[in-house]
């Protein structure tokens, strides 16, 4: 079980991060047109009389006309901002803003984080009391214990709203999960184990709360405190604390953790010692979950023990016991039936529905979303991934059928599988994406080359690219300026990357001698010419790199325009043998996904080339996990208005139902039939009217002129261009991409020289 180093980020890069473009996270859009002065009178005065009559008439109605059904607050007083302390209100701001991204991201529930500058927690309830009426459910946050307890639990008796502190009962849902899952591994019986939970605080006792609602009778379990052990007659212990006290002999950690079968540490980096460890039961289940670091880590245990079933808060090591399994899924389920509450059987019932889901075999497409790692269920495997796109589907059906089973649901839910059809239609398919292709290069660790080091978007990605454990990045640049822009970013300027260019002699002769041998005949070139090329272009040169083995795959662009970059890396790399080389942007939108080609590279295709780029197009959009609708677009519709320029791609579609292709196709159409359901009914003889995902565009221009007006006049999501066809794993950046772009491109690259067999070439 290998460790790896958790991923940093300077102070000056988080505040950068924070102050871009707007300061903070999250902001307010509007979820209807505003265009017209009948569309203000509607949403506001007189149009908004209406609802607010049937509101006041009955409150329910709400519900109906307003975001309250998929509103959350995020509420913290910063008494107990993650491990920093109590920093005020105003500091704990960007976690709280963080929270509400989290859950738009992972959930798409809209919140609105309110940080309450009070430590009286009456004056704090009262607060949220006058207010919980704007939403749908209640998240409190980095509040301190005991403070917590007496805020959630009055706040639960007065509010007819879902009211959850995550720190509190996320841990424990997602602990629960993995105890049950431990306990069948091991064979034990949840009613005979013997637990030892060593910490006292707020997230120690809703675990151990929900440990023994789940069938775990109180005597078997021990709380230690930074005190040591919680017994019956201790003095000085708080209401909270005397709950979980228990007749015992056992003083310290070290008396009670003798036979234990599970130890829980939600403490302190060291608390659990490898000698602790040799006392325990057979098959002990170890979880670790303070953080950064465990209270022991797992190749500690493992000097001892070779049958213990290890979890911990970390990413780094199998078994994470991450929050973000549970609570963007616990309010999603809660906010769809109107739930009043989040009780224990909804709890018990996330907690189920996430350790079956780690016991289910992983169907091809998780497998994608998580890396190509078809995970087993087993020791090392106790706890579905954060990456698992079925938790969108999966929780939230569970929350919701225990909420319409306690009686505590406004609404039912009649059908559960068209229910989980569209929770699955909320989940952001960009983040599958991208956390499958991260998940997988991980594990392969290729050496990148960024052409463009010197470059201050280009070196973040670099820098990213290292840091998040995706791969070896090299830098292409003069090493002075590089290191200046590297301290400037706020790192050492003696940051361990590294860094290459033409004064690397060796490199460079072979790279000469490799250009020469291609360019010599094909465009009369001589050596000198080959070495003045090497010498003075560093796209040339990362070209040759990867060319010449040095380096498995390139990503350059970003201070250049497109076409300058691809015209370098075309006299050093073919197109792949019986390819067509295209560029393919995928674009997402208010929850449709499309992909649009070609966007970067051929001026005006004819049909021949349309038509392999469709076969090509397909090919890729299943690799993302799509099944591939292909529309031709056009101004026109199936002949009208007919023109000769429409009959290219009406040729293009001939072409490929003589070809027999294995994807749906049509064309030509205009882009509203392609993409809007309404046309259906107009053209019942089209399999992809309405529901196209590939549009292939009748020319570069306008292809590239329809992406970057949806990416620059909407909130559209957009991977690439990808640059499709070329025989090496090369991706380039259009002029002034940002450093999340680049750092995506990279990635691709980086997957690409894996998946895709480049000898063919």
């Amino acid at each position: 079980m290998k460790k790896t180093k958790i991923d940093h980020y300077t102070d000056k890069e988080a505040l950068d991060f924070h102050s871009l473009n707007k300061p903070g996270k999250i902001e307010i859009s509007s979820s209807k047109n505003m265009t017209t002065k009948r569309d203000l009178a509607l949403a506001y005065s007189p149009g908004v009389a209406a609802p607010v009559r049937a509101i006041n008439d009955n409150p329910e109605a709400a519900y109906d006309y307003t975001s309250k059904g998929n509103l959350v607050a995020v509420i913290s007083n910063g008494s107990a901002i993650l491990g920093m302390g109590n920093l005020g209100a105003l500091a704990s701001k960007p976690v709280m803003e963080g929270k509400a991204v989290l859950f738009k991201r992972f959930a798409d529930i809209d919140s609105i984080d309110l940080e309450i500058d009070s430590s009286d927690t009456n004056e704090i309830i009262n607060s949220i009391k006058n207010f919980a009426p704007s939403f749908g459910g209640i998240n409190l946050e980095d509040i301190a214990a005991p403070d917590c307890f007496v805020i959630e639990e009055k706040l639960k008796e007065i509010l007819d709203i879902p009211v959850f502190h995550d720190d509190q009962h996320g841990t424990a849902i997602i602990t629960t999960a993995a105890l049950i899952n431990a306990l069948d591994i091991s064979k034990k019986k949840i009613d005979k184990i013997k637990i030892v939970v060593n910490g006292a605080g707020a997230s120690a006792m809703a675990c151990t709360n929900l440990f023994k609602k789940s069938g775990v009778p109180q005597k078997n379990i021990t709380m230690v405190d930074r005190t040591g052990v919680i017994f019956r007659g201790r003095e000085n212990l708080n209401q909270w604390k005397s709950s979980h006290a228990i007749e015992t002999k056992d003083r310290t950690l070290d008396d009670a953790i003798k036979d234990a079968d599970v130890f829980l540490g939600l403490s302190a980096k060291g608390a659990l010692t490898n000698k602790m460890v040799k006392k325990m039961a057979k098959n002990p289940i170890i979880f670790a979950c303070a953080n950064p670091d465990p209270e022991i880590t797992p190749e500690e245990i493992e000097e001892v023990r070779d049958d213990a079933i290890i979890a911990t808060g970390r990413s780094d090591y199998p078994n994470q016991v991450n929050n973000l399994i549970g609570f963007p899924y616990i309010f999603r389920g809660a906010l769809d039936v109107r739930s009043k509450t989040i009780n224990e059987e909804m709890k018990i019932a996330a907690a189920e529905a996430i350790a079956s889901l780690a016991k289910e075999d992983v169907p091809d497409e998780v497998v994608a979303a998580m890396g190509g790692e078809r995970p087993h269920y087993g020791k090392d495997y106790i706890i579905p991934s954060t990456f698992d796109p079925r938790l969108i589907s999966v929780i939230p059906s569970a929350v919701a059928k225990a909420a319409m089973d306690t009686g505590v649901a406004r609404k039912k839910i009649e059908n559960f599988d068209l229910y989980k059809e569209q929770l699955k239609q909320r989940l952001d398919p960009t983040v599958t994406i991208m956390q499958g292709v991260h998940s997988y290069i991980k594990k392969k660790q290729k050496k990148v080359v960024f052409a463009d080091g010197e470059d201050e978007n280009t070196l973040k990605a670099a820098i990213a690219f290292k840091n998040s454990k995706l791969g070896i990045p090299i830098l292409v640049g003069k090493e002075e300026l590089i290191k200046n822009q590297i301290k400037k970013i706020g790192y050492n300027e003696n940051f361990d990357i590294e860094i290459i260019n033409s004064k690397d002699t060796v490199k460079r002769e072979k790279y000469v001698k490799y250009l020469f041998k291609k360019l010599q005949r094909e465009k009369g070139m001589l050596e000198w010419d080959c070495d003045r090329l090497i010498r003075n272009d560093r796209v040339i040169w990362s070209s040759c790199m990867v060319a010449c083995g040095d380096a498995d795959a390139m990503v350059t662009g970003n201070t250049r325009r497109y076409s300058a970059s691809l015209e370098k890396i075309t006299q050093v790399v073919e197109p792949r043998a019986g390819e067509i080389m295209f560029g393919l942007n995928l674009i997402v939108n208010r929850g449709k996904t499309i992909f649009i080609c070609d966007t970067s590279v051929i001026e005006y295709p004819d049909a021949k080339q349309l038509a392999d780029m469709a076969k090509s197009a397909a090919r890729v959009v299943r690799l993302f996990g799509f099944d591939p609708k292909v529309a031709f677009l056009s101004h026109s519709t199936f002949g009208q208005p007919a023109t000769d320029r429409t009959k290219r791609l009406s040729d293009a579609v001939e072409i490929l139902k003589k070809e027999k292709v294995n994807f749906k196709f049509d064309g030509e159409m205009q882009p509203d039939v392609a993409l809007e359901e309404i046309y259906k009914e107009l053209y019942p003889f089209s399999k992809i009217v309405g529901n196209s995902n590939v549009l292939i565009m009748p020319s570069q221009h306008s292809a590239a002129i329809s992406y970057k007006m949806i990416k620059s006049m909407s909130r559209a999501k957009v991977i690439g261009p990808l640059l499709i066809g070329l025989g090496l794993p090369i991706e380039i950046a259009p002029l002034r991409t940002s450093t999340s772009e680049i750092l995506n491109l990279a990635s691709i690259a980086a997957y690409s020289a894996d998946v895709i067999d480049y000898k063919k070439n």
